[in-house]
């Protein structure tokens, strides 16, 4: 008596792949269902609350504050970080890896600056002048310099 080609394997994986087509199919037939083609244009539109989220209900005109088209700008914002010199203090400076932290003074924010930007060997606790600009990671502290007293 000759034996089967097909192995028990070949047969699972076969009755799997049958499995899976069907469910897919079902889960086609499913979506299509439960499509909604008949949306009108009240269901579709999304609101913006005042705290910026999405919601479907419309807000509340009682609370709407007026905005005059004056006071409307697109542009860059006044005190950009780039326009004025910053005092701070050197809070870390790794003289191998070249790199370190000042703590700006107005704001408190620590700011990178690497040890190309400087001309001096800083030390923790020094009191710095510098700029800021912008890169790839955020705000470096670029031309840092000490006060001249």
């Amino acid at each position: 008596m000759a034996k089967s080609r097909e192995s028990f394997d070949k047969k699972s994986k076969a009755q799997k792949k049958i499995k899976q087509r069907r469910d897919k199919a079902q889960k086609m037939e499913d979506r299509k269902a439960e499509a909604k083609k008949g949306k009108s244009l009240e269901d579709m539109i999304a609101y913006v609350d005042e705290n910026g989220n999405f919601t479907d209900t419309p807000p509340d005109t009682r609370n709407r504050k007026p905005v005059q088209l004056e006071d409307i700008q697109i542009a860059i914002p006044a005190g950009n970080i780039r326009d004025t010199v910053r005092t701070g203090t050197i809070h870390f400076f790794n003289e191998e890896k070249g790199f370190g932290f000042v703590t700006d003074n107005s704001n408190g924010q620590q700011v990178f600056f690497h040890g190309s930007n400087i001309g001096f060997l800083p030390k923790k606790a020094d009191k710095v002048l510098f700029d800021t600009d912008m890169n790839d990671r955020g705000v470096i502290a670029v031309n840092l310099r000490k006060p001249e007293e």
